[in-house]
């Protein structure tokens, strides 16, 4: 069994794509789109980008200001993008929204003796906001936000306080569970560390390296970690 579990926090216990599609549909409605569907379409695929920049080291703010504007420019409507961006995190801070099954997982993985950690990309104030409103943050002892260390996963660097922090964890003793390959299990293997891949889509991994495992389900995460 595992002494220690490294947890990504968004869509892997914590509902950001929910709460994602919520707060943006409001912020384009306000803009006056055209056509709200078509907008988030291309939201996303820009947001996803800017991800993939940020994920390959780019600075993230200057990015991130830069979502809203470029996407509602896309449809002749100037706008203030550093402004929606401030609105925006300010409705993230808010996102309390559980993925169903994710607080007895924790409970579960806790109650058998493992320490959990948290380890996301994304902004502090925005995370341990949404950790507290949610009543996830019970399950963790230590948090590793990107913001704070400087670096984003899949950079090895971000890994680095986990060690310098907890001398004994090892790549024997601790695994990472994540739902993006590109970050969670791409940064876990850099470090030398096992990986779960949680994968309740089913999606097919289309990249050149493997995580330690797969799960579709909690249950499955359980299965691996405590019944192996």
């Amino acid at each position: 069994m595992m002494k220690y579990m490294i947890f990504d926090l968004d869509d892997t216990v914590l509902d950001f794509h929910r709460g994602e599609m919520e707060y943006v549909t409001e912020i384009l409605r306000q803009q006056n789109v055209p056509d709200v569907n078509q907008a988030m379409k291309a939201y996303l695929k820009l947001n996803k980008k800017i991800w993939e920049n940020i994920e390959a080291g780019a600075q993230s703010q200057p990015l991130l200001n830069t979502r809203f504007s470029k996407t509602l420019a896309l449809f002749g409507i100037e706008a203030d993008g550093v402004k929606l961006e401030a609105q925006y995190r300010e409705m993230l801070n808010h996102n309390y929204y559980i993925v169903p099954g994710a607080s007895d997982l924790l409970g579960e993985l806790k109650a058998a003796g493992i320490i959990l950690f948290v380890g996301t990309n994304g902004v502090k104030r925005t995370q341990l906001a949404r950790l507290h409103g949610s009543g996830l943050d019970k399950y963790f002892a230590e948090y590793f936000i990107s913001e704070d260390i400087g670096y984003s996963k899949p950079n090895v660097k971000f890994f680095e306080p986990m060690f310098q922090k907890v001398p004994d964890l090892t790549a024997n003793n601790t695994i990472m569970v994540g739902d993006r390959l590109q970050s969670d299990i791409l940064g876990a293997t850099r470090a030398g560390l096992q990986s779960i891949w949680f994968n309740p889509n089913k999606n097919i991994n289309e990249f050149d390296f493997q995580p330690t495992y797969i799960a579709n389900s909690y249950r499955q995460i359980e299965q691996i970690v405590i019944n192996d």
